[in-house]
């Protein structure tokens, strides 16, 4: 995990840099470069970077009236299980509990991504529901931290 470092999305390196990862990690549902610029001004966006290359990033949703905050953390699968991933999930989890008061935190995964449900598992997530967005084949997890 030598080398790690972590930034706020901002510029247009980090746009692309956390674009190429989301549509890699999450490819039936794509985002342009202006989506992602759409959502780094509502929400909190960071990447980790291995050296020069970014491996990984997250995303940390503020509550609205009818959710939780939001964490999800994604780590490219060749960087997975170095900790990167637990470090990502960690520094969103801070930001989303600031924001979540007694609220619940809520993340979700694709389905078929079998790593990234087992970390959520693993970190005290439970499934409350699945659902396919229209046109789509892959359903989505939504999971709730409980504990």
């Amino acid at each position: 995990m030598d080398g790690v470092r972590f930034l706020q999305v901002g510029d247009d390196r980090s746009v692309t840099d956390w674009q190429r990862i989301h549509n890699e990690i999450v490819p039936p549902d794509p985002l342009t470069l202006d989506e992602v610029r759409e959502r780094a001004g509502r929400n909190r966006l960071e990447l980790a970077y291995q050296g020069d290359t970014a491996v990984g990033n997250s995303t940390v949703r503020p509550p609205t009236a009818d959710e939780g905050a939001m964490v999800i953390a994604r780590v490219l699968p060749a960087y997975r299980h170095r900790g990167i991933g637990t470090r990502l999930y960690q520094r969103g989890l801070e930001a989303a509990r600031a924001w979540a008061d007694d609220r619940p935190v809520e993340t979700v995964v694709l389905a078929s991504n079998e790593d990234g449900l087992a970390f959520a598992l693993a970190r005290g997530f439970v499934e409350v529901e699945r659902y396919t967005l229209p046109g789509a084949t892959i359903p989505y997890v939504a999971l709730q931290l409980r504990g």
